[in-house]
């Protein structure tokens, strides 16, 4: 279940920071963040590319609520989730990158998949 991992912050910081890495990630398609960070986050998309597969107003409604900007929410629904019409999940890829040079943090890559 996305979003269990406390990242030691408390829930609501938790839960703004997550919100923000999921937009960005959409927006972008590709982020580099933590691999705890980039774990949760990875499911969340998920969630979000499904969301967009249905393609209904409530679905639709539900991903404006979660996501931050309304331009992520049209490419949402209007690139990404048409890309992954055959799939059945797995649209993301994380990909380690070692540790960050200031803090030796373990890096990753988080990816929206080409197709």
């Amino acid at each position: 279940m996305p979003g269990t991992r406390k990242l030691s912050r408390p829930t609501a910081h938790r839960m703004s920071m997550l919100r923000g890495l999921v937009t960005a990630t959409i927006e972008k398609e590709r982020l580099e963040t933590t691999v705890t960070r980039a774990k949760d986050t990875a499911a969340l998309v998920e969630k979000m590319i499904t969301l967009g597969k249905e393609g209904t107003l409530a679905s639709r409604r539900r991903a404006l609520s979660f996501l931050t900007k309304e331009d992520a929410v049209k490419k949402l629904f209007e690139e990404l989730a048409p890309r992954f019409t055959d799939r059945q999940g797995g649209y993301t890829r994380v990909t380690r990158l070692g540790p960050r040079r200031g803090d030796a943090a373990e890096m990753a890559l988080l990816e929206i998949l080409g197709e």
